[in-house]
């Protein structure tokens, strides 16, 4: 493959066959849904997003009448929305071209007066920024932004905003008392934006704003605020920590300042959320890729396991009735929003016109050796390839860092299986449900910490016979995609050809042009930023080790992206073209990635058809 043309072209079709390029773009193109929220005091009002236009977008539910609007309608796509608790009122975000930057604007549940009409400011006078966080009350808003000058949080009353929260520091809305006399702020005052600490304001309409609790656990263990109890007057704060080792739930009552820690007998990373007379919770249970549902009494302690699939729950809460609803998906199985009831009848919740996606292959564990502990890789062959061939195999690395690839539906690694490639996906340090200590691993070492994983997994795959080792393919988005440049200098020898899709890709200037949010987590990760700490960045940052790379690499880059933004790409391919280094790229009109499903469709087709091009040369 030839350094020039740069520039890519997205292939008409991917198969001859028309049964299978039917069935991958099916996958993509199918109607989904998220799990619906609803309004506090009038819960048959509800909003959820789906892509049944074509593009993500925010969609009313009621459930007394049946009907569902289209809320919102943008050519970027918009996937943040919330509704009063009264149900009147939707707000949602709008930022320009998906650059996550913007405000707040509100419109009525049943639609505008007139199609034309646009929504109006939710916060009149406030200046733009990046959300952090939002949590609406009867008659009180609390609202997080985010800029390069810190976090400001506003409490707005009658159309009134007034800051009661600024630092220079990453920071966050947590939770509104239902009562609306206490706020719940995260922040990272003492400089670590990956384990916060909390702050609870009295913000309450007569008397001034005042701190009257603070929680900090220390360096390395943050606190998340999970919400008040959803009872008018009950101080008790839900929160998350860390504290032996790994994420656990306590109960911090702020009126006497009193915490009860639930040691429950489960082993993964803990979320919960309360039902709604404050008497339990309902307890996810995050491990090992897989995800379970607990009702976990307060009072006596009772915890028992909900009857749901095996597979991992994508987000849950509890209707008024005792109804748990939940997203879910296996990798076999597309995703579907169901209702457990609490006679136990589980069935489907939301089912978009069209039908379900095509399903694909299951997952399979495997636990490989590795000096720093057992690396869990979850893999998959294509149907119908006889066992102990060895397999063109793509290595689908996770971004985050701190997520995981689980056993959950993914129209992606369906259409690599269909175009006879094996999968690896590689959980390595950095990723969550593994514990702290794994999660945590990679401060100081960023990239490369996670590499030496990857390497475990690519040398199991290649002498069990599962991978070819002339054919073997790292690709990922975000910290995925970083971590893929990064593989092609440091570890040129695995690697045949490799995919990066919204990368880091020079980090220094990747610091100095994104979100502050962004710099804070990197300031956290690598102890500091890069005028402190300029040999630990340069190490770390995939252009260090252009002159070592032998394969071919396809860049995917959005033109807005605040988190990977485009100048320090531009540097990357600047490099890759003095070195006369062979790369192709493919430029979107967007952010992070994109919610327009047709521009979902090219960017799979463009990587699938790359890839295949450098193989057919290797």
């Amino acid at each position: 493959m030839t350094a020039a043309p740069h520039t890519t072209t997205v292939p008409d079709v991917l198969f001859d066959d028309s049964e299978t390029e039917g069935r991958w773009r099916a996958r993509f193109t199918a109607p989904r849904v998220s799990l619906p929220r609803w309004a506090r005091d009038t819960p048959d009002r509800c909003l959820y997003t789906s892509n049944a236009s074509g593009t993500w977008e925010v969609y009313a539910w009621d459930r007394s009448t049946g009907i569902h609007r289209q809320v919102t309608d943008r050519p970027h796509g918009t996937h943040i929305a919330t509704l009063t608790p009264d149900g009147a009122q939707v707000w949602w975000f709008a930022d320009v071209d998906g650059d996550e930057f913007g405000n707040w604007v509100t419109e009525p549940f049943a639609g505008r007066a007139k199609e034309d009409q646009p929504p109006l400011p939710a916060l009149p006078g406030t200046p733009p920024g990046y959300p952090a966080g939002l949590d609406l009350g009867r008659c009180t808003a609390a609202v997080g932004f985010s800029t390069d000058e810190g976090t400001t949080v506003w409490i707005s009353r009658n159309g009134d905003a007034q800051v009661v929260y600024h630092s220079a520091y990453d920071a966050g809305v947590g939770s509104l008392s239902r009562d609306e006399q206490l706020l719940a702020i995260m922040h990272s005052e003492h400089g670590d934006s990956r384990h916060p600490a909390v702050r609870v304001l009295r913000v309450g309409p007569d008397g001034p704003v005042e701190t009257i609790a603070e929680k900090w656990d220390g360096p390395g263990k943050g606190l998340e605020v999970l919400g008040f109890a959803p009872v008018d007057g009950d101080t008790r704060l839900l929160l998350a920590h860390e504290r032996r080792g790994r994420q656990e739930l306590l109960v911090w009552d702020i009126a006497t300042n009193t915490e009860t820690q639930l040691a429950l007998p489960l082993t993964g990373e803990l979320t919960a959320d309360w039902y709604p007379d404050g008497t339990a919770l309902l307890v996810e249970d995050q491990h090992a890729a897989r995800s379970a549902l607990y009702h976990y009494e307060l009072a006596s302690g009772a915890l028992s396991a909900l009857p749901i699939p095996r597979g991992t729950v994508g987000g849950a809460a509890v209707r008024p009735d005792g109804t748990v609803e939940y997203a879910w998906s296996c990798a076999a199985e597309p995703p579907t929003v169901r209702a457990l009831h609490p006679d136990g009848t589980d069935r489907p919740l939301l089912q978009p016109q069209g039908g379900p996606a095509p399903g694909s292959q299951p997952l399979a564990d495997h636990f490989v050796p590795a000096p720093c502990g057992s690396v869990h890789a979850l893999v998959a062959r294509p149907p119908h390839v006889p066992a102990g061939r060895a397999l063109p195999t793509v290595f689908l690395l996770h971004g985050g860092p701190h997520a995981a690839d689980e056993d959950r539906f993914s129209a992606h690694r369906a259409l690599w299986l269909d175009a006879g490639f094996a999968v690896v996906h590689v959980n390595y340090r950095g990723s969550t449900g593994y514990g702290s200590a794994w999660r945590d691993a990679i401060e100081g070492r960023p990239g490369l910490c996670e590499l030496e994983d990857v390497a475990a997994v690519h040398d199991w795959a290649v002498s069990s016979g599962f991978a070819d080792a002339a054919r073997c393919v790292v690709e990922g988005w975000s910290w995925g995609g970083y971590l893929t440049l990064l593989a092609l200098g440091t570890q040129p020898q695995r690697w045949a050809a490799g995919v990066a899709g919204a990368p880091v890709a020079d980090y220094v200037t990747a610091y100095a042009d994104e979100m502050e949010p962004l710099r804070a987590f990197d300031r956290a990760l690598f102890g500091g930023a890069p005028d402190e700490l300029p040999e630990q960045y340069a190490r770390s940052s995939p252009i260090s080790y252009a002159a070592q790379l032998r394969a071919p690499v396809l860049v995917l880059a959005g033109d807005n992206d605040p988190h990977c933004p485009i100048r320090q790409i531009d540097n990357y391919l600047a490099r890759l073209d003095e070195l006369g280094k062979p790369y192709r790229c493919y430029r979107y009109d967007a952010g992070h990635g994109s919610l327009v499903v047709a521009e979902n469709l090219r960017q799979a087709a463009v990587e699938v058809a790359f890839v295949r091009e450098v193989l057919r040369h290797v």
